[in-house]
């Protein structure tokens, strides 16, 4: 009994050092991508002397790879922020259709209420009526047979 516990330990542990194991190399591997996709970012420009003209010129003049690769983030900036300026255009839009939505049930609601409220005094009205003139037919009955 004791045995087959201890092997799913160590087989449950083999699975976990291998996980742990794979994780660390597909980090590793994001890791040296990154350092290699941005490191000549980091180069100093050959030829470049350290002088403040010189390094006017060269923030003026950048190097067509790092030219490209601004290119390209900006143009990544601006499609991510396209889509969600997009989106959140799309979600006032509908915000600003609901908000009329709401003014308009809103009124019509309003309406309702003041329809009942007048259709209510008029019933109350009525009662009121029909209640004097019955208590006016009951003392004239009375009266008529008293005298």
């Amino acid at each position: 009994m004791n045995a087959i516990p201890s092997e799913k330990t160590e087989s449950t542990s083999t699975e976990t050092d291998s996980n742990l194991a794979a994780v660390s190399e597909v980090e590793a591997g994001i890791r040296d991508f990154v350092r290699n996709d941005i490191a000549y970012l980091r180069r100093p420009v050959p030829g470049a002397m350290n002088t403040e003209a010189n390094a006017k010129e060269a923030s003026a003049k950048l190097e067509p790879t790092t030219e490209a690769t601004v290119t390209n983030v900006n143009s990544l900036i601006q499609r991510v922020a396209g889509t969600s300026l997009g989106e959140i255009e799309k979600l006032v839009t509908e915000l600003e259709s609901l908000r009329d939505l709401l003014h308009e049930e809103g009124q019509r609601v309003q309406r309702e209420i003041s329809g009942y409220a007048q259709l209510s005094q008029a019933a109350m009205k009525s009662t009121r009526m029909i209640a004097d003139n019955v208590s006016q037919w009951k003392r004239t009955a009375e009266n008529l047979r008293n005298g």
